[in-house]
């Protein structure tokens, strides 16, 4: 039986999805260990993937980004602060509220995580052959475009959505 040219795409997209999302729970658990070495815990990662995002964050607006209280963000925001994760100062127009930012401490565990990654990427790559390598390297490359037509394409309808 022969797929028809549709058919035959989205068996192929299937497969990519399915390649680029197999994550084995033991593969699942190593990443969990690493992320959680040196007792950071997974709020903390959630924190600082947060305000890695946003710079600094009210503790108010923090909370709400985390779906806590704010007394629950105060007492995560402390400990985090004991650990040189972020700092918390006053913003410069209102000196009642205050900010929360990642120290450089913190933002370096991002960097740590991706040189993890990029060595364990490493691996596999050096497995693959020549040509398999530069398809790969293609495909990627097509892949990275079409993300960026399709965030250019969201933004602009985003921009034209009218204001509420």
């Amino acid at each position: 039986m022969t797929l028809t040219k549709s058919a035959a795409r989205a068996a192929d997209t299937q497969a990519i999805l399915d390649e680029l999302t197999a994550w084995t729970p033991r593969e699942r658990m190593g990443m969990f260990r690493k992320w959680l070495a040196g007792s950071l815990s997974i709020v903390h990662l959630h924190v600082l993937t947060v305000l890695e995002a946003a710079e600094a964050l009210s503790m108010g607006k923090l909370a709400e980004a985390l779906d806590v209280s704010i007394a629950s963000a105060t007492g995560i925001i402390d400990r985090m602060e004991q650990r040189g994760l972020v700092e918390r100062g006053q913003q410069p127009d209102d000196r009642r509220v205050v900010l929360v930012r990642p120290t450089t401490a913190g933002l370096a565990v991002f960097s740590d995580l991706d040189e993890q990654r990029r060595a364990g990427i490493s691996r596999i790559l050096e497995r693959l052959t020549d040509d398999e390598l530069a398809a790969f390297l293609k495909g990627l490359r097509a892949m990275s475009a079409a993300r960026a037509a399709v965030a250019a394409e969201a933004e602009v309808a985003e921009r034209d959505q009218p204001a509420r």
